[in-house]
């Protein structure tokens, strides 16, 4: 029965987001705004993801526009469809603005996927992720389409522009951050259960996620060979659900990536986004920890984490 909702809810998402330009056309010319927004991710891993965001703005608790910080005041409904070749995804999000350096969002994400042979290996879409009983290594159960992923979340933004503080071409140094609590589960697992969504590690269990956003950039006054801004961007997870002996394989730490990002703005629909990924791996005392199931590891407590080179990636993301 929780499949058949699930399913339910994911045909819905993918359903609005292609029909929500012709459903709301006449409610934007009464005064909301639509936005649409094409994207395509790529990177140095096997690895893509193709994806379209329609937008509808409302403007709320505007006043009488004479107070910038209020005076873009809005709500921002946002659906989404995202594809990758071992996945398929709907979101949908609402935004709410109530004054100009501040953000309130909240949503859900509903998915399923497959699994690609690559080389000698796999590339995970979905599936279970369980420890062999015999020597303790990372086993695989899983095939096309037969569970869901969901996540639900709520998270705010804040954001400030030196710029706004003191005018002038050369003062447009950034920052933005955002934090964001989620709960997301496969529902196919059981409590306590590993899984893998989107090739990733299989480390997810069905519970709450905190995750974290940190950017700081500066906006180019002028845009040699089109470079707009250049930046340095720190994310940070950490689960919420305090598995039994967690602390043995280093479940309670915070993982982090981080990132040297360009942006490229061509058009003023046109933007590309180059980012050089680095990211916070645990170290553990076991010599072949890297083929055991991750439960079955121990972390070395006195060098607990190392950082190492992940990807380079891009972003092209197209506005009309």
């Amino acid at each position: 029965m929780k499949k058949f909702i699930a399913l339910f809810m994911f045909a819905v998402f993918f359903a609005l987001t292609l029909f929500a330009p012709i459903l709301f056309a006449q409610e934007s010319e009464g005064g909301a705004a639509m936005s649409s927004e094409l994207f395509l991710q790529i990177s140095s891993l096997p690895e893509a993801k193709l994806g379209f965001n329609q937008g509808f703005k409302f403007p709320l608790l505007q006043g009488d526009g004479s107070n910038p910080l209020v005076s873009g005041n809005n709500v921002n409904l946002v659906l989404s469809a995202e594809v990758t070749p071992i996945s398929v995804d709907g979101i949908f999000k609402t935004v709410f603005t109530p004054i100009a350096f501040l953000e309130f969002s909240a949503g859900g994400k509903i998915g399923s996927g497959w699994f690609l042979k690559f080389g000698d290996g796999y590339i995970r879409g979905i599936g279970l992720n369980y420890s062999d009983n015999d020597e303790g290594y990372s086993e695989y159960d899983g095939s096309a389409f037969d569970s869901i992923n969901w996540r639900v979340f709520g998270g705010g933004l804040f954001q400030f522009s030196l710029a706004a503080l003191i005018p002038g071409d050369w003062t447009h140094v950034v920052m933005q951050t955002y934090h964001e609590i989620s709960y997301r589960a496969n529902t196919r697992a059981s409590n306590g259960e590993s899984w893998y969504y989107e090739n990733d590690a299989g480390e997810n269990r069905n519970g709450l996620v905190y995750s974290g956003n940190i950017l700081f950039g500066y906006q180019m006054p002028r845009r040699p060979l089109f470079l707009n801004m250049i930046a340095f961007q720190a994310e940070l997870g950490k689960c919420l659900y305090n598995q039994p002996g967690g602390k043995v394989w280093g479940d309670d730490l915070i993982s982090w990536h981080f990132a040297g990002v360009l942006q490229f703005a061509f058009t003023n629909n046109f933007d590309v986004f180059l980012l050089a990924q680095f990211r916070s791996q645990r170290n553990f005392i076991e010599e072949n920890a890297d083929s055991l199931f991750y439960q079955n590891q121990t972390l070395n407590t006195s060098d607990p984490l190392r950082v190492e080179f992940y990807r380079v990636a891009a972003a092209i993301v197209y506005r009309f």
